[in-house]
Formats: structure tokens, C-alpha cells, sequence
């Protein structure tokens, strides 16, 4: 009755369909992580950003790597502006998804030692290579509260890091580039300017990091999840259909042969 599915076109079926079941059951747990992954990071992000400010220095150290617990971190730092050697991130977009730039400046601490200052964003000009005007950053001692972030590299954020750049811009915020370029100790990481905010809103303050959504990885997972239990039902479904078509197809045979005797 079921001798069809010994055919190779049914054992062929049979075999994808036993492929199919682990690989969807394995891309659900591939998504089921995902969302646990976003699930955490959200509860970093809210942690520490609520957490009670703490001196930068307390936390990095030159040639620091910062570690995936302290990222946005709140932080503070005291120092004075050194705006000759500000330069501008490229390729940058705003709370709306406009491309400009980011303002870094290094803050130097009493002891010499200085901390990258992302201070915001500008937007840029009719020429991209030209250097945007930027705000200039407070004078004199000033102490700024901030996210502690990681160094960027390539790989880490998919930026190219270009040469040949016009004077003062940089594709990449990184502690190791910019201790070369400024012939200084640089602490690991950087801030990410949150207060004192500029009284004219510029450089444009960057909005926290979201820790709301969890994205639709859960609904992905459960859906791989059922499309695995649908496999086993369709060729469940499939053999009937291909039992009775068969069973319809021989009693049609059947009669026509019957038909000739009955006349």
C-alpha cells in the first residue's frame, strides 16, 4: 500500500525532509540566542547606565581593552580641552540618520595623561572633504560625565579605516591612533560626552544606546520551530494524498477493465 515511498523520487522527499527538521530546529535555537544575547545586552546598557558615575581612570588604562561589562559605562574625568589637536570622525549620522561628523577632542587630565572626548555631532558642508565647523569646547578645568565605550576598529564595526584623509579627520575613535598622532599617553576607550550638555545644542549630543527593544528574534525562533513540526505533517500529508491518488487511479483501471465484460 505505502510500497511508493521505497521510489526514488519518495526517498529522495524523505531525505530532504529529514535534513530540513534539524536545520530548522537548529536556526530556531540560532535565533532563540540571539534574542537572549539582546535580552542581556539590554540589561547591561540599563545597569550601567544607571549606575553611579566613577573616574574614568578608575576603569581604563592606557593600552586598555575595554571589556564588554564596562561598555557604556558612566564615567567622568577632569581635564583641560586640548582643541589644537581636536579632530572629526567621519561618516557619522545623527538622531535622525543625517551623515556628518563626530567631534573628538582630547581632554588632558592634571597628571598629563589624556582622555578621548567624543563631544557630538555636526553636520558637514557642500564638501565632505572640508573640515565642518565645529563648536568650540569649553576653556579652562572642566569635568565631564559620560558612556566609557570600546576602542573602534574595522572589524569590530565594519568601518573602513582609509588613508589620505584630509587634515584633522579620522575614520575610526581609537586610543592607539590617537596617542601616535598626538605624542601622548592615552587612556583605552573613550567617553561619550552626556554632560555638561552645550548650551547651544551643538555639538548635537548622541542619544543613549536603545536597551528597549528586543527585536523580533524570539518570533523568528518560534517560527523555524514550527516550520520543523510542519515538515513531519506536509509529508504526512503528502504520502495520503499520494496513497489515494493511487488508490483512485487503480480503481479508474479497474472499472475499464470491468466495462468491456459488463457490455
Amino acid at each position: 500500500m505505502y510500497r511508493f515511498v521505497l521510489t526514488r523520487q519518495w526517498v529522495f522527499l524523505t531525505l530532504m525532509a529529514l535534513a530540513l527538521i534539524p536545520a530548522m530546529i537548529e536556526l530556531g535555537f540560532w535565533q532563540y540566542h540571539r534574542h537572549e544575547h539582546r535580552v542581556a545586552q539590554n540589561q547591561l546598557i540599563e545597569a550601567n547606565l544607571r549606575a553611579k558615575p566613577v573616574p574614568m581612570t578608575e576603569v581604563t588604562s592606557p593600552g586598555h581593552r575595554v571589556p564588554r561589562a564596562d561598555f557604556w559605562r558612566a564615567v567622568t574625568a577632569t581635564g583641560t580641552y586640548d582643541t589644537a589637536h581636536e579632530v572629526v570622525v567621519r561618516m557619522r549620522t545623527d538622531n535622525d540618520d543625517k551623515v556628518g561628523f563626530h567631534v573628538l577632542t582630547p581632554l588632558v587630565l592634571s597628571d598629563g595623561r589624556v582622555v578621548l572626548v567624543n563631544r557630538g555631532w555636526v553636520p558637514g558642508g557642500d564638501d565632505p572633504r572640508a573640515y565642518p565647523p565645529v563648536p568650540t569646547a569649553p576653556t579652562g578645568e572642566v569635568t565631564v560625565t559620560g558612556r566609557l565605550k570600546a576602542d573602534e576598529t574595522s572589524g569590530g564595526s565594519g568601518i573602513k579605516d582609509r588613508k589620505g584623509l584630509p587634515d584633522r579627520q579620522v575614520m575610526l575613535i581609537n586610543s592607539a591612533q590617537q596617542a601616535e598622532y598626538l605624542g601622548r599617553t592615552v587612556l583605552g576607550g573613550y567617553l561619550e560626552l552626556t554632560a555638561p550638555a552645550p548650551s547651544d545644542g551643538s555639538p548635537e549630543p548622541i542619544a543613549d544606546p536603545d536597551h528597549d527593544s528586543i527585536g523580533p528574534h524570539m518570533a523568528y525562533a518560534v517560527q523555524w520551530w514550527l516550520f520543523a513540526a510542519a515538515v513531519p505533517v506536509g509529508w504526512v500529508v503528502l504520502v495520503r494524498r499520494e496513497k489515494r491518488e493511487r488508490q483512485d487511479e487503480a480503481a479508474r483501471a479497474e472499472a475499464s477493465r470491468q466495462e468491456p465484460a459488463t457490455a
